[in-house]
């Protein structure tokens, strides 16, 4: 029933958006960060801080290559696709993610915002050039470490490390100011500024929406709370719509 009443709520709604965080992203096999396998249960945050990459840009590519090199033998879930199917419905105006596994875009969503950047793209710190992250990940294995721009500066990838602020994150918030509804998918609603995006549609008086296994500092305000895995409560949103505009 609920998710019946989620999607009445999508059709009539005038302007939803929606706001991904890894949880979207872990049926895909990625891990998610603070969960009970979390990233940061294995590794130390340290090592994704710019102040790590700066000291030590060796060990930093050693840690970081790995993760690219998971990120890009993810393929997205149904979850990706149901979203992507809503955007395409015309009920969804823009993902906005904290995500950098870019499975938004390879599910076939346009209108995304990515607040901490994309792992598939690099830069040099010296010139700026960028790179395709691929590219740097076959410098990394022929044993260029860490990876060199031909001015001879060093790569790093295009995502927001931590002590660096969020990109886009105005952007965002001027959609959320202009959002009547907005669904929380997979985040934990925890990390500043980027939590914002919710409480503001909120706070203008929208509907929230929140799809997450674990509990979040914004589930007492929220219209409901769905704590289903994702790959199977957004499917189950779409499903709903579909029965609703084709009765």
């Amino acid at each position: 029933m609920e998710y019946e009443k989620i999607a009445e709520e999508l059709i009539s709604s005038s302007y939803a958006i929606a706001f991904t965080g890894a949880g979207i992203s872990t049926a895909s096999g990625i891990p998610d960060f603070r969960g009970p396998q979390g990233l940061w249960k294995k590794y130390s945050p340290e090592l994704a801080t710019v102040e790590y990459f700066e000291k030590d840009p060796k060990k930093f590519w050693e840690f970081y290559s790995l993760r690219m090199r998971g990120l890009f033998k993810a393929q997205p879930n149904k979850a990706h696709y149901s979203l992507a199917a809503l955007e395409k419905m015309g009920l969804i105006k823009v993902i906005i993610t904290q995500n950098i596994d870019g499975l938004h875009q390879k599910a076939g969503s346009k209108n995304v915002i990515e607040l901490h950047g994309t792992m598939r793209r690099s830069y040099c710190v010296s010139c700026l050039k960028t790179y395709d992250s691929l590219d740097v990940l076959d410098m990394i294995e022929k044993g260029v470490l860490p990876p060199k721009c031909g001015c001879g500066g060093t790569i790093r990838p295009d995502v927001v490390l931590f002590g660096e602020p969020v990109k886009n994150i105005y952007e965002a918030l001027s959609i959320a100011y202009q959002s009547d509804l907005v669904i929380s998918i997979g985040s934990s609603l925890t990390v500043y500024p980027a939590n914002m995006i919710p409480q503001t549609v909120k706070e203008r008086g929208g509907k929230l929406i929140i799809l997450n296994m674990e509990e979040t500092p914004l589930d007492s305000v929220a219209d409901y709370v769905i704590r289903e895995p994702i790959e199977i409560s957004l499917p189950k949103i779409e499903e709903a719509v579909r029965q609703k505009i084709l009765s």
